[in-house]
């Protein structure tokens, strides 16, 4: 079964929403059948790399509500992280164009490396100090090697605008298909969707119902066709 999951480095509750879906895959019983594919989806699709600046006045801009609101809510998600096990830095973080770092997610895939990366990348968005925007492109290169990248590769794709970008936005262009307008989104098996940050039960849910309706294999015997079971191998008939 596979598990797309459309999602921003930007997105708070992206960061939280996947580690209530791993929680909920960590418990489910066919865990180890599950492929989990990361989808590129950008927020300010239209930000320039330039313009980077501070997340609270940001969100109080944004949605019309004071400073004092916005750095409430903050705090908030800071305490819904924690739950999860996550750290959050609930002050001082600032935000930009994630536009690079959905490019080297897709290096990252084509590595087999894909995981390891968003999850740097979240961690050094919402934790760390260290700013993932503000530094350039040799900070983005520094996470990509943290995740088991090659930095010749990480810096290459950097230097290339054209490197990935087509994988992004197709990426972003099927979200719009299927319906996605925000993120996380989570789908699986081209069946169900899940958006949001959802309890770990919700995923769970979602899981198990997928899974019980995936359609059963159907074989096509040959019976004249060789093959090896429990019991050794048939031999060959001469003919």
């Amino acid at each position: 079964m596979r598990v797309e999951i459309w999602s921003d480095i930007a997105c708070p509750w992206c960061y939280v929403g996947k580690a209530r879906f791993e929680k909920a895959l960590e418990a489910f019983p066919h865990r180890d059948q599950v492929e989990v594919v990361h989808r590129s989806f950008e927020l300010d699709p239209g930000r320039d790399k330039a313009d980077i600046g501070p997340v609270v006045p940001m969100l109080a801009k944004k949605y019309g509500m004071s400073e004092t609101q916005a750095q409430d809510a903050e705090d908030n998600l800071g305490a819904q992280a924690a739950a999860e096990g996550l750290a959050y830095r609930t002050r001082d973080r600032d935000h930009g164009n994630t536009f690079d770092m959905h490019r080297l997610l897709h290096l990252a895939k084509a590595r087999g490396r894909q995981d390891e990366l968003i999850q740097i990348f979240y961690r050094a968005n919402f934790a760390e100090e260290r700013s993932v925007f503000a530094e350039g492109e040799e900070r983005l290169v520094e996470l990509a090697v943290a995740a088991g990248l090659d930095a010749d590769d990480a810096r290459e794709v950097l230097a290339d605008p054209n490197a990935y970008a087509d994988d992004v936005r197709a990426d972003e262009r099927e979200a719009a298909e299927l319906g996605a307008n925000g993120v996380p989104f989570f789908v699986l098996d081209r069946k169900y969707g899940v958006s949001g940050a959802q309890p770990a039960e919700v995923f769970t849910q979602a899981l198990t119902q997928a899974w019980g309706e995936r359609p059963p294999l159907k074989l096509i015997e040959d019976n004249g066709a060789e093959a090896c079971g429990p019991d050794g191998c048939a031999v060959p008939q001469q003919h």
